[in-house]
């Protein structure tokens, strides 16, 4: 039922951006094209809910706060983690080279 209630607000959006009048029966022939059966209480609800806002404002509103750097702040963490661990990686195989040389004159006394 609550995926049923997504569908009409998407149809109402699409009406929306396609440009087309937001009122019952467009409405409810996008509704029913999505093969739902349309129910008309709901619709009237949604129109006459919709009628009172507007739209473009909301969704600009609704825009700038979905899109606020929430990722890039915790992204920037794990990039500096898997730096260090590449340094440190890095440097585990620098201090595993052993120069022959050493060992050869220790061996034979040099």
């Amino acid at each position: 039922m609550a995926q049923e209630g997504k569908a009409y607000v998407h149809a109402a959006l699409a009406l929306y951006y396609a440009g087309a009048q937001l009122n019952e029966d467009n409405l409810k022939k996008v509704v029913e094209s999505l093969g739902i059966q349309a129910d008309d209480a709901r619709i009237k609800m949604l129109v006459a809910s919709l009628s009172e806002i507007n739209i473009e404002d909301v969704l600009k509103n609704a825009s700038t706060v979905v899109s606020a750097p929430v990722a890039a702040p915790a992204s920037a963490p794990i990039e500096e983690k898997k730096e260090e661990a590449k340094k440190e990686e890095e440097e585990k195989e620098e201090s595993k080279e052993v120069d022959i040389g050493e060992g050869l004159s220790g061996l034979f006394g040099m």
